[in-house]
């Protein structure tokens, strides 16, 4: 009997990806950011010929099963890799990112499941100058991009998948065998990713950088998230530091919060109920509860939040939300 499984991380460069001067070619038109991914993966293929990803790591496997143990297995996924269009006034380049081998581990097989380990990844054919943190103290070609999966498949067919490491940028998403987003990078570090990415800082030489994956917002929370972006006026960003609050119990408030980058822990009466990561949309219960903060958000790492006036998001879809928000009720 054969059994066959997938995980996929697709990478991609959100709008908040790029802070400082780092902006600049993102604003000029000389490079672009990219629209927001599906929440249901279709053709790998139809979206890298329209330029919807900057690589995608599909790590596809199966097992053979004989008498209740596997006794055969192999990888069937790859990599893939996108381009980068560069623009200057009305004239436009296209150039072809540059892959690197997949790394493909020797399949792990107990008799009772198999556990495959697949990186891939590359750079941007678009040359980039920057400094570096070692020699040459300076890079002309762009830094690695790439991200490590992991999948388990049991002689009953049942598997699970991980994600072992990732560069620090762009965004990557993580979908599961029926195509589902299933998680999230938490953090993009554009300024460590140029400092740090390549040589031996790459899974192609001695080490991977591990992975802060986060879960995947509801439905609701992603149709909020466009309507504080794009509709109406122009949310104000803010920028938290490691360890800052952006809120806390018993404060009064009225602003919502979109989390554009990073992770927040909710803490209730000094006990941490949930971390949440990009794409929440929090401080729905302030909105409807009196103007009174119910919780505390800290941030577990570096944040950009997105904050907005509540008059601009339907009541009845705040409501909605903060059923789904009770969190100290699940104690």
């Amino acid at each position: 009997m054969r059994h066959e499984a997938a995980v996929t991380s697709v990478s991609w460069i959100p709008s908040e990806a790029a802070t400082g001067m780092m902006k600049l070619p993102f604003e000029v038109g000389v490079s672009h950011y990219d629209e927001p991914l599906p929440e249901v993966l279709d053709d790998l293929e139809a979206w890298r010929a329209a330029d919807r990803f900057r690589f995608a790591n599909d790590l596809r496997a199966f097992v053979e099963v004989d008498g209740g143990r596997i006794v055969d297995a192999g990888y069937l996924g790859r990599g893939h890799i996108g381009s980068t269009t560069v623009r200057v006034g009305k004239r436009s380049v296209t150039f072809e990112a540059v892959a690197l081998p997949d790394l493909q581990s020797e399949p792990r097989i107990d008799g009772a499941s198999a556990r495959f380990v697949q990186t891939a990844g590359g750079r941007t054919g678009a040359p980039m100058p920057r400094r570096v943190r070692r020699p040459p103290f300076v890079q002309v070609t762009a830094p690695i991009a790439w991200t490590t999966l992991a999948l388990t498949i049991d002689a009953d067919g049942n598997h699970t998948h991980e994600v072992l490491g990732a560069s620090a940028f762009p965004r990557h998403w993580i979908y599961d065998m029926e195509g589902r987003l299933a998680a999230k990078s938490g953090l993009v570090d554009m300024k460590r990713w140029m400092l740090d990415a390549f040589g031996a800082k790459t899974p192609w030489g001695e080490e991977d950088s591990p992975a802060l994956v986060t879960a995947v917002e509801t439905a609701l929370e992603r149709k909020l998230s466009a309507t504080i972006m794009r509709a109406g006026r122009k949310p104000r960003i803010r920028t938290l530091d490691e360890g800052e609050l952006l809120t806390e119990q018993g404060q009064p408030g009225e602003e919502l919060f979109l989390l554009l980058d990073g992770i927040l822990r909710v803490d209730v009466d000094g006990t941490a109920l949930a971390e949440v990561g990009p794409g929440a949309v929090l401080g729905e219960r302030a909105v409807l509860e009196g103007g009174v903060r119910s919780s505390t958000l800290a941030a577990v790492t570096r944040c950009k939040v997105a904050v907005a006036s509540a008059d601009e998001v339907d009541r009845q879809a705040l409501e909605t939300l903060r059923e789904g928000h009770r969190r100290e009720e699940d104690r």
